[in-house]
């Protein structure tokens, strides 16, 4: 049987819907590999996903700690769930785990936005969530390209070939 050749990939359109740090960071390092690989990315933010590109939080995001199966303690022990739940503990986690992320040079979520941007990529913010939480333009990041509804970004994602990921 013969294989059938696959169209390269021309856009990609990631879906982040999590505002914690390593959600969003997911889809950033996602979209920045497209963009850099030159293809057409498309970056929607949804639901809490939108403190990712909201001014007064995009660059304060927190590490979940509760309720995170994948969250291990310095040994490989796994982290108890009640433990996150102290005051503190969070703030703490989540500290660690900028400090991992800034020895290898990760930039700041607003910084990684913007060489995704310089890179050609765009940034949505999804308008049924920015009106759920009372959210206007001026409380987003400045080069956010617009508030779209869901049929906007199906629109976008109209003709080439589109791989939609949804982190």
């Amino acid at each position: 049987m013969e294989k059938v050749k696959e169209l390269p990939l021309k856009k990609v359109m990631l879906i982040c819907s999590k505002g914690n740090l390593e959600d969003v960071y997911a889809a950033l390092v996602m979209a920045n590999g497209a963009v850099m690989e030159g293809i057409e990315t498309k970056l929607f933010f949804t639901f809490f996903g939108l403190d990712a590109i909201t001014r007064s939080k995009m660059d304060k995001l927190h590490t979940a700690t509760v309720g995170n199966p994948a969250m291990r303690m310095p040994g490989g022990l796994p982290f108890p769930t009640l433990l996150g739940a102290l005051p503190g503990v969070e703030a703490g986690v989540s500290s660690m785990m900028r400090k991992q992320m800034d020895a290898l040079d990760m930039p700041p979520v607003s910084e990684f936005l913007e060489l995704i941007v310089a890179g050609g990529g765009e940034i949505y913010a999804c308008k049924l969530a920015a009106d759920m939480f009372k959210l206007t333009k001026e409380d987003l990041w400045e080069d956010v390209s617009g508030i779209i509804t869901v049929g906007d970004l199906y629109e976008m994602c109209a003709g080439e070939r589109v791989q939609i990921i949804f982190t």
